[in-house]
């Protein structure tokens, strides 16, 4: 496996397009879902892609046009944090610009990233702002972007800061930057940046001197590896889930109604999903790997979308964080000992739980006690899933073919941290990023129950 050495060729900083910025955003206060995040890392996610048929010259010339353009939509990726003397933060929408970085490692090529082993250390090289919190957004970027050539391909790297944007705004940002550089004229999906919503609140978070750190160890020894689940053994782990003893009547039920034509009922609020069957067989096979005593407490925390589960909802594209976050705990004896479908039901009726009145209730907690989000595995016996199989991850398409793989960098790993992606084949697949201890990853490696879903992943 090749070692590391991406060599950054040039920096610099892009602005918008020299126009005026809307009045409605020139400043935007920071919401309840946007303040805990200021003690996360910014968000690094990156896609790799063909090599293009342009010279590097030429492509850089237009990633930053494309990139300025896609700025001139979102303003707030271009300003930067300030706090103001009541204590509240905002983005100064100020035009101070993001970061473009131009990188080669033209040693490396695609069979080194797309190895079935653990995620390459190199691959974290390919994103710039390596454990940097949120919180410097005071004085840093907001936004940077970093190119990297490859000796036979490209990888675009995209960081933004984890207290301007959750994986929906990241995604849509990243999305239309790619629509840009690909010749649209215009915008296909302008972002809303109403800030009369539930999370506004007049709370005020308050941070010790120097700012908030991250509340996780970054030193631990970690395992990444990017698990690929087919359609077909995602379908299996869904059947075997509602099939269980604990949903065979809701499984019965969903048959007959199917039988009879209502075709609608058969995704009826009682049946486990296809992602909540996976998560569940994961944390099983987590908890198993951990070798836990059977009256410890383990938790797997899913991070939701609340823009439609409010009432009135919000805008799809709603620009910031709002997100909320679902622990469902069990004792490890008894996850193991019930069968998949026991696990996945208890995610499943925490999730279908959480709707306008519980996301409320969340800000309201909030606001009492107002606090940074605990972001980490504190007990060793924790789970947390980020990110979406339903994050148009490979709609960034920057004009010379589909992204071939999506990876991620350093940013907010611990062990047990999980990113979940769609497959690049689209249709239902999954792809798993899983972080964990040596010897966890060991275990996991070994469980049979799970490793039976994982196929391997082709590139087409």
């Amino acid at each position: 496996m090749p070692s590391s050495s991406t060599t950054v060729i040039s920096k610099c900083t892009v602005i918008p397009p020299l126009k005026p910025t809307p009045a409605a955003v020139k400043t935007l206060k920071l919401s309840v879902s946007d303040l805990p995040m200021l003690s996360c890392h910014y968000i690094q996610k990156g896609v790799l892609l063909p090599r293009p048929p342009y010279s590097s010259t030429d492509l850089i010339t237009f990633l930053k046009h494309s990139l300025s353009l896609a700025l001139s939509h979102f303003p707030a990726l271009a300003g930067r944090l300030v706090t103001d003397p009541t204590g509240h933060v905002h983005i100064s929408c100020n035009d101070a610009g993001v970061e473009f970085i131009h990188a080669k490692a033209g040693h490396l090529f695609l069979r080194d990233i797309l190895t079935s082993g653990d995620v390459p250390e190199f691959v974290k090289e390919f994103f710039p702002f390596d454990n940097t919190i949120s919180y410097s957004g005071h004085s840093r970027a907001l936004a940077a972007i970093q190119f990297t050539e490859l000796a036979d391909a490209v990888f675009i790297g995209c960081v933004v800061n984890h207290a301007v944007t959750d994986g929906t705004s990241f995604w849509h940002f990243f999305n239309t930057f790619a629509e840009f550089c690909k010749g649209a004229q215009k915008i296909s999906n302008p972002p809303d940046f109403s800030r009369k919503t539930v999370f506004n609140s007049p709370a005020v978070l308050k941070f010790p001197a120097g700012g908030p750190k991250v509340t996780f160890s970054g030193d631990v020894p970690l395992r990444e590896r990017v698990f690929h689940f087919s359609r077909e053994a995602i379908l299996k782990l869904k059947q075997r889930a509602n099939s269980s003893t604990s949903n065979a009547a809701a499984v019965n039920l969903i048959e007959i109604l199917g039988k009879q034509g209502n075709d609608h009922c058969k995704t009826a609020p009682f049946e486990v999903s296809s992602f909540q069957s996976l998560s569940a067989q994961l944390w099983r096979s987590v908890t198993r790997a951990r070798n836990l005593p059977p009256t410890k407490m383990t938790t797997f925390r899913m991070a939701v979308n609340c823009r439609h589960r409010l009432e009135p909802r919000l805008h799809p594209y709603y620009f910031g964080n709002a997100i909320q976050s679902i622990p469902t705990l069990a004792p490890a004896g008894e996850l193991l000992a019930n069968d998949l479908g026991w696990g996945a039901d208890l995610l499943h009726k925490n999730v279908v739980a959480h709707g306008d009145a519980t996301v409320r209730k969340g800000v309201a907690n909030w606001e009492k006690d107002p606090r940074l989000f605990p972001l980490g595995n504190f007990d060793g016996a924790s789970i947390t899933m980020g990110s979406s199989p339903r994050f148009p991850m490979y709609n960034n398409d920057f004009g010379w073919g589909r992204p071939l793989a999506i990876r991620s960098g350093k940013a907010n790993k611990f062990d047990g941290k999980i990113s979940a992606f769609p497959g690049r084949e689209g249709n239902g697949t999954v792809d798993l990023e899983v972080v964990l201890a040596p010897e966890t990853m060991a275990g996991l490696e070994k469980d049979e129950e799970f490793m039976q879903y994982v196929s391997e992943i082709i590139i087409m």
